[in-house]
């Protein structure tokens, strides 16, 4: 008897044990398993408020294009135009006395041109860039068209406006065309 009790128990001990192992692994597949959720839902948070500030971003550069569109969206028109205001403004300069006499209407039509298409400039934020000789050179507002030595004006400053620059809000359309004064 004291064998079969022995066998028994061995075999009641092999059980628990065997019962112990498959409570582990299972415990150890559940919490596996349990950190593969909570991994996958951190990626997924991540991905979603990534996906949330790609689209925050996109709303601004959209509005940020939007906005520019609106207060730029004309400047290629505008660059357009340039060379009618230089054309009137030519006509105008050329012009002598004995002819401003003769052809006084057409001239005064060209003048009255001239003076809508500055406030139509105006009206949408294009202003003339008007150096005058002796102004200090600004590469952020003149082209330098030549060089020249001059005793009267100082090095660096403005001798001859060739044509008038243009800026559109805060931005250049065209430099104003000027010559500048070189160190003798």
């Amino acid at each position: 008897m004291s064998k079969v009790k022995d066998e028994d128990d061995f075999q009641k001990d092999h059980l628990e044990e065997m019962a112990e192992e498959e409570v582990d692994c299972v415990e150890t597949d559940e919490v596996d398993e349990l950190e593969a959720l909570k991994e996958e839902k951190n990626n997924l948070q991540d991905r979603l408020l990534r996906s949330f500030a790609d689209l925050e971003n996109t709303r601004k550069r959209g509005e940020r294009d939007r906005r520019e569109a609106e207060e730029y969206g004309g400047s290629r028109l505008a660059k357009d135009m340039l060379p009618v205001y230089d054309n009137l403004r030519r006509a105008i300069d050329a012009v002598t006395d004995e002819q401003r006499e003769s052809s006084k209407a057409v001239i005064e039509g060209i003048e009255l041109t001239l003076k809508e298409l500055i406030h139509v400039f105006g009206k949408h934020g294009i202003e003339p860039v008007l150096p005058e000789t002796g102004d200090k050179f600004d590469p952020q507002e003149h082209q330098a068209m030549f060089e020249a030595p001059s005793p009267e004006v100082e090095a660096g400053h403005i001798i001859q406006v060739m044509s008038e620059g243009f800026i559109l809000k805060d931005r250049l359309l065209r430099p104003a065309q000027v010559g500048v004064s070189s160190s003798s």
